[in-house]
């Protein structure tokens, strides 16, 4: 059970919904999509289901299982208290430490790429990308990028706003948020995805094709390692919030459903994200494997020119601010739980020390690209990440006290939880640490999929 004093969500639906906005972000929006276009559509997407059934969910139900038995808000004293209760080393608590300090780097940069979404909003309700070629569109995403004058307002309104909704604690700010944003979050997606569908033509067929009938020639090992490092990335393991957000989870509520229910929607929304934006990139015969420049630039190329257009793009930069937002206050949450915990400190104290950190980091991505790519492809995603979920699921699965794991595990969820276990101990510790191994050679020049 959670340590007296530490907060629960209100119930089960609050849960999902909270552990489903961090999970859902702008990398089911804009990362899917890329990595789906550049590595073959349909091909990168079986590999990526099979990566998420049996390696996503086996760390999932970890980080939940150390975090609700752990019986502390943060996860670093939760992980120090199942060492001490499993009498291992607390050297096993490392692996909180990098998650911890992964979410802390990742929404640092995360609130500069929402700061982008939100300046996208207003270009589209004033008709900015009106009479513009796909050149000049293009241009102006350049422009915003390299200009930190028009970045940093929207930079520190999203700052502020995540410290706010932080600062109100677990059930008046981050279940507030998720219980409200998320349903509004579905309708929309849904609802563009419509648009797509039914306004682009035979775009719509072509993007059914490219999405589910898929060309197993484009299989090959760096797909497999793009769709598994596209997995982890979309359920934001490694990062230590589902052990936070575990904290705070009732024992009424089945681990292995709950892991198995987050997993499945954040797929699924991965999947309508595909049909909002591809059948508008096949209609108007535009690049779709152009990475993340889909979401900044094809999308206001394609529609600046359609019926309604404006308004549609500043809905679905609405859509992805509401992913942005629930996404980001899960990234800040691991530090704040721990801050408060360790200096004695409120919540609404330690989320703005903590928030006012994110924000002077920030600073580094709104300057410099390269500080931004350091921290993002260079340092949390191939190392610090991949390297938390091992050590997480290696601790789960050989190291926890087996009566805490049972107890853990029991009730309803107790067969699920046992077949699951088996890719815990087995499977999930030898493919994410493939993506560690692959992460650490690319930072040394060393292509482990063949080649320098």
């Amino acid at each position: 059970m959670a340590a007296a004093g530490t907060a629960q969500w209100s119930s089960r639906f609050a849960f999902i919904m909270a552990a489903v906005g961090s999970s859902v972000g702008l990398g089911n929006l804009w990362r899917f999509s890329a990595e789906a276009g550049t590595n073959g559509g349909g091909a990168f997407i079986i590999i990526y289901l099979l990566c998420i059934a049996f390696v996503g969910l086996p760390v999932l139900m970890s980080e939940y299982i150390i975090g609700r038995a752990g019986q502390a808000a943060s996860a670093v004293k939760s992980m120090d208290d199942l060492n001490a209760r499993s009498g291992v080393s607390k050297g096993w608590s490392s692996g909180a430490w990098l998650g911890m300090i992964a979410s802390f780097l990742i929404v640092s940069f995360y609130c500069v790429v929402a700061a982008w979404v939100l300046a996208y909003i207003p270009k589209f309700l004033t008709g900015a990308f009106d009479g513009q070629t796909p050149d000049q569109i293009a241009g102006q995403f350049g422009d915003l990028v390299s200009n930190p004058k028009k970045v940093i307002p929207y930079f520190l309104v999203f700052g502020v706003i995540t410290a706010f909704l932080v600062s109100r604690g677990v059930n008046k700010g981050i279940e507030i948020a998720a219980k409200y944003l998320m349903p509004l979050f579905f309708i929309l997606l849904i609802g563009l995805a419509a648009y797509a569908i039914f306004t682009s033509g035979s775009g719509a067929k072509q993007a059914f094709n490219f999405l589910f009938k898929p060309d197993f020639s484009k299989i090959n090992g760096q797909v497999a390692n793009s769709a598994l490092g596209q997995a982890c990335f979309s359920l934001g393991i490694g990062n230590a919030i589902m052990i936070t957000y575990g904290s705070y989870l009732p024992r009424t509520v089945s681990i292995p459903k709950a892991a198995v229910t987050v997993g499945l929607t954040d797929t699924l929304v991965a999947m309508i994200a595909g049909f909002a934006i591809f059948p508008i990139v096949f209609a108007n015969g535009l690049e779709f494997d152009a990475g993340a420049g889909i979401f900044f630039q094809t999308l206001p190329t394609a529609l600046s020119g359609a019926p309604g257009g404006n308004i549609v793009g500043a809905a679905f930069f609405f859509l992805a601010f509401f992913a942005a937002i629930t996404s980001s206050i899960s990234l800040l949450e691991p530090s704040v739980a721990w801050v408060a915990e360790q200096f004695k400190l409120t919540k609404a104290k330690a989320a703005w020390f903590t928030g006012g950190a994110i924000v002077a980091l920030g600073f580094g991505s709104v300057y410099s690209q390269a500080f931004f790519d350091f921290i993002d492809t260079g340092l949390v995603g191939p190392i610090i990440a991949p390297l938390s979920a091992l050590l997480v699921v290696l601790f789960t699965g050989w190291r926890l006290d087996k009566k805490i794991l049972d107890e853990q595990l029991g009730g309803e969820g107790e067969a699920l939880g046992r077949f699951l276990m088996i890719f815990v101990k087995y499977v999930a510790p030898i493919f994410v640490g493939f993506v560690l191994l692959s992460g650490v050679l690319s930072k040394l020049g060393i292509n482990l999929l063949g080649g320098a």
